[in-house]
């Protein structure tokens, strides 16, 4: 890549952390009409308060959108700015917790006990005609819970965020525009609420004109049935042809068309309005877990495993074509010694596909032939885990930026994927286990 490119993409974040004038941001005029499911986040010691970011002096004004990351640890999850890497904040917070983007750009949706926690990681941009304002302020962890006995899968599509309870196999669907009125107010404002009947390890995805994806199953008999329901909970298409079923994603296709893909040990299951197409992986067990959508691409970068008793380092990744309803199978690495888990997988800005692997080096992937076109060395050599639940190093893309998780040595860096270097690294202090972006 050209100098003038990666110094572009630099500016893109770098700007972000210009200097401004401290004022207070304009409040958020609410009409909200339900409230459901919230309470304090238990075990939340430092910043857990509903202070609003539109009081006097709350808030900074920026030159353009903040971008900032936040990655959780064991006990407590960070605030760091993706244009400095600086630390902006730390929280603590009791237990394992995971995290996932609300979808709004500015909040995170914290699986903890009791349900998903709300932080607020302070960056967020408003409105105003043909212009926007971008403002920063402290990251707070909000006292406003989305209750659920085992939080677990969130998906931000079509403006709407669904959260699954695989406790209960309970759905619980907000507005994704609407978390800064939830905090503000101290209430959760549920759009939608639908009981599967059983606890499992599940999924649902809602879409803005009523219909929803969600899994039907047990703890003891597993995942396999999939359902497209209308607004009125009625079954639009179902299918039982998922066994093993994890992972999903929902997205729009080269010709606009709005696909539902779900992850199966034989292949994908995907939904096309009121039709289910199975696509068989060219392997008895070939699973897919993970799947990694782009909009504008029918092209679905999946993870694939092949072995049942196997651990979680992989080896192989699929390619999966919608369009086609083909699955090729790719060796992300080139042949090269090395493995990845799911922590490592990402899209890129324009589509690349992207793997992180154990050599400690990120691999750019062209999703339409599986070639590996550029290789940039991250971090040092490293060990997959027998336990998901151990640190180890995560991918995430935020504004044209990768950046790389390195647990070993409680630093953060960021790679531009493009140009092929590592254009800035930190260190944070905690060993890192997941990491999200906002784009404030």
């Amino acid at each position: 890549m050209s100098t003038t490119a990666h110094t572009a993409r630099a500016a893109t974040l770098a700007g972000g952390a210009a200097l401004a004038l401290l004022l207070s941001a304009c409040a958020a005029e609410s009409d909200a009409t339900s409230s459901a499911s919230s309470s304090a986040a238990p075990g939340a010691t430092q910043g857990a308060h509903d202070d609003h970011h539109d009081g006097e002096g709350a808030a900074t004004q920026q030159s353009s959108a903040t971008p900032r990351l936040t990655v959780a640890y064991d006990g407590g999850v960070a605030v760091i700015d993706a244009a400095t890497l600086e630390l902006v904040a730390d929280l603590e917070l009791d237990g394992f917790n995971r995290i996932n983007a609300a979808g709004d750009g500015r909040h995170v949706a914290v699986a903890t006990n009791g349900g998903w926690a709300v932080l607020d990681a302070g960056t967020w941009s408003e409105a105003h005609g043909d212009h926007a304002h971008y403002y920063t302020a402290d990251p707070v962890l909000h006292e406003v819970l989305v209750e659920a006995e085992l939080p677990a899968h969130v998906v931000v599509h079509d403006g709407l965020t669904s959260l699954f309870d695989d406790g209960t196999g309970d759905v619980t669907v907000v507005e994704t525009g609407e978390w800064t009125e939830m905090v503000e107010h101290g209430d959760v404002h549920v759009s939608r609420e639908y009981a599967t009947g059983a606890a499992h390890h599940g999924v649902a995805a809602a879409a803005a004109d009523g219909s929803m994806l969600v899994t039907e199953g047990t703890e003891d008999d597993g995942v396999s049935s999939v359902a497209i329901l209308d607004a009125d909970d009625q079954v639009i298409v179902s299918s039982d042809q998922c066994p093993g079923l994890h992972g999903e994603t929902a997205f729009t296709g080269a010709s606009g068309d709005e696909y539902m893909m779900t992850g199966c040990h034989d292949g994908a299951l995907v939904f096309h309005g009121d039709h289910a197409h199975k696509i068989a992986a060219p392997d008895a067990f070939g699973r897919i877990g993970n799947a990694f959508s782009f909009d504008g691409s029918d092209i679905v970068l999946g993870d694939y495993k092949t072995d049942p008793e196997g651990g979680i380092g992989l080896t192989q990744a699929t390619l999966i074509d919608v369009e086609s309803e083909s699955i090729t199978v790719i060796d992300p690495f080139d042949g090269a010694d090395a493995q990845y888990t799911w922590r490592g997988l990402a899209r890129g800005a324009e589509g690349e596909a992207l793997a992180l692997g154990t050599d400690g080096a990120l691999r750019v992937i062209d999703p339409a032939t599986g070639e590996v076109v550029r290789s940039i060395d991250v971090i040092d050599a490293w060990a997959v885990p027998e336990e998901w639940q151990t640190a180890h190093p995560a991918l995430t893309v935020l504004e044209g930026m990768a950046y790389v998780t390195d647990p070993a040595n409680g630093a953060i860096h960021a790679v531009d994927y493009v140009g092929g270097e590592v254009w800035k690294s930190a260190e944070v202090g905690v060993e890192m286990n997941e990491i999200v972006g906002v784009t404030g």
